[in-house]
């Protein structure tokens, strides 16, 4: 009886180390399973902010690269693209979401960790005012860090988003 509760004990004390948050691999690259939404939910909780999105397909296929998606997207990509519309008080016009046709990789768009969002003069006047320039990413885009660890490259005509976090 004693080596099992010491076992279990193990257990919940391992577990607390690598639980988000709470033990050692709390950083924005850590991986950790993430809750994944419907495409539905995802619009309801843009619309309660006054979030719209667009396609130039003007469809929501996920399967279909001139769709925009966000069936499968990481709730808090979901919750950070809500932050960043509170914080910021910018129109935001998603462009791109979990459909096929972006890069691949463990944080890309397919995995729900990324948006696109339309360019325009409050939310770039926004990044570029409250968060940190990082450098060029690989393909030459500015990229800005926020605190929370969320990365927000120009690509020119729009923002693409790696939330890693919910805050923006």
């Amino acid at each position: 009886m004693r080596l099992r509760s010491t076992l279990t004990t193990l257990a919940l004390v391992g577990g607390a180390l690598v639980a988000p948050g709470f033990g050692v691999l709390t950083t924005a690259t850590d991986a950790f399973a993430v809750t994944k939404i419907s495409h539905s939910t995802a619009t309801s909780m843009f619309s309660s902010v006054g979030i719209t999105w667009s396609s130039s397909g003007g469809c929501s296929d996920r399967y279909n690269s001139t769709c925009t998606s966000f069936e499968q997207l990481n709730l808090a990509s979901a919750q950070g693209a809500q932050t960043l519309k509170r914080a910021s008080g910018c129109a935001l016009n998603i462009t791109g979401g979990t459909e096929t046709g972006h890069a691949s990789g463990t944080y890309s768009h397919w995995n729900g960790y990324k948006l696109d969002f339309g360019m325009n003069t409050c939310v770039t006047s926004y990044i570029k005012n409250s968060f940190t320039y990082i450098g060029l990413r690989g393909d030459g885009a500015p990229q800005y860090k926020a605190a929370s660890g969320n990365i927000y490259a120009n690509e020119g005509n729009h923002w693409d988003v790696t939330f890693y976090s919910c805050g923006c």
